[in-house]
């Protein structure tokens, strides 16, 4: 299928400049944004998802006037850099939302003022918000080696300070995988949501990114947001046949009902609305489906190496711990089998 027609996008106009070439720009409550590409290209369906969720004032550097190597001052250079830009979109609006509101109450303070107690005293005062405290410490670590690198400060005061032990993401049992398909049937939107999240073992910003015309024979492309990796991946015969039925309205595979691709906040609505749907427990979460691809696969008795090779892991420790288990419980069915088989031959 080809490039997607642009007045089937809420929002979107176009026009030709003056050497001919066809243009494209968002436009509401009286506000124009140039759009990257042609509709249906990935630069162009991130920066277009970015707009829609109202959020593309997020794209433009926003902090109090401040002195010179203040936090506001760093912040400031650093989404200036060629390091924040190399980002891809939907990263670079993480990184500004997480450090958005530590700048608002300590940006007007000198970077190089900042020491390892106030790092600690930070992430203290988030103790009920674990997750958000260890996103902060990640981002703020970015950010201070960035001013490292400028000069701004001799040491990174993060160094040695700890994240919050996180509770490992509930990875689906086979259990909960047919009670989600048993609601689900086969044709429906939330089905194929579902099937490409657990078929192909990639993360929802890449799943609800996806387009008809990354699926080329049997196979299917994939350019990773977060890492940046490059992965070809064979259809698995089921999600070949819900492909094969889904109508191709849009460019993107998945598509909201107005026919736009769903954003980030409203394609995680849209698989948790489906998930609560179908009677599942409250840990049962979407990237938990990533999590089940990999069991599977280790499980079938992939390697640790093929099995990064489906999911696009740069650190293979969470792929060894599943290997490691499937390799753990085949080794204790082979080991009790063959007691049995000594007491019989005993008897």
């Amino acid at each position: 299928m080809g490039r997607c027609n642009a007045v089937q996008l809420k929002y979107i106009h176009g026009y030709r400049d003056r050497h001919g070439r066809k243009r494209y720009y968002f436009r509401r409550r009286g506000k124009n944004t140039a759009l990257p590409g042609l509709p249906g290209s990935r630069e162009f369906m991130d920066a277009y998802a970015i707009c829609i969720e109202g959020s593309e004032q997020q794209l433009v550097v926003r902090l109090e006037p401040s002195a010179p190597r203040s936090l506001n001052a760093l912040a400031t250079a650093y989404f200036s850099s060629a390091n924040y830009r190399a980002l891809a979109i939907g990263s670079q609006s993480i990184y500004r939302r997480t450090l958005e509101p530590f700048l608002k109450e300590h940006g007007h303070r000198r970077a190089d003022q900042m020491k390892r107690e106030h790092v600690i005293a930070l992430m203290g005062g988030m103790s009920d918000r674990p997750g958000a405290a260890n996103m902060l410490l990640k981002r703020l670590r970015t950010l201070l080696r960035f001013g490292i690198d400028l000069g701004w400060l001799r040491d990174d005061p993060t160094i040695r300070v700890k994240s919050y032990r996180s509770n490992e993401l509930h990875k689906w049992t086979e259990e909960e995988i047919a009670a989600f398909e048993a609601r689900w049937p086969t044709g429906s939107k939330q089905r194929l949501a579902f099937s490409l999240l657990l078929y192909t073992g990639q993360r929802g910003s890449d799943v609800r990114k996806m387009v008809w015309t990354d699926i080329v024979g049997t196979t299917i492309r994939v350019a990773q947001q977060k890492t940046g990796t490059k992965l070809v991946l064979p259809l698995h015969p089921d999600l070949q046949v819900l492909l094969a039925i889904a109508p191709r309205k849009q460019a993107t595979i998945l598509a909201t009902e107005l026919g736009a691709a769903f954003s980030p906040k409203g394609f995680g609505n849209f698989v948790s609305a489906a998930i609560r749907n179908a009677g599942l427990p409250t840990r049962c979460k979407a990237h938990g489906l990533r999590k089940a691809a990999a069991r599977r696969l280790a499980e079938a008795g992939c390697t640790t190496k093929q099995v990064a090779a489906v999911t696009g892991h740069k650190s293979l420790n969470e792929i060894e711990r599943y290997t490691r288990a499937a390799d753990q419980e085949r080794l204790a069915q082979e080991a009790v089998a063959k007691l049995r088989r000594g007491r019989t031959e005993r008897e």
